[in-house]
């Protein structure tokens, strides 16, 4: 039967040696990174409250018609 200690220490010696192998970015990168995803989950809250409003908007007229 496989040791699961020894496997466990294998797969954690492996996962630091490519950890040490990426690129890290530095810390303008990494500010601008953020800023540019914290703009697109504004863009898309937005875009996603205004279709859910438009949507509402049109689901409320039909079903008045209908009614």
């Amino acid at each position: 039967m496989k040791n699961p200690f020894r496997s466990t220490r294998i797969f954690f010696g492996e996962m630091i040696g490519e950890l040490q192998k990426a690129s890290w970015p530095n810390r303008t990168e990494l500010r601008d990174s953020t800023i540019v995803v914290i703009i697109a989950a504004i863009i898309l809250g937005i875009f996603t409250s205004i279709s859910d409003f438009a949507l509402y908007q049109v689901v409320d007229l039909l079903t008045s018609l209908v009614s």
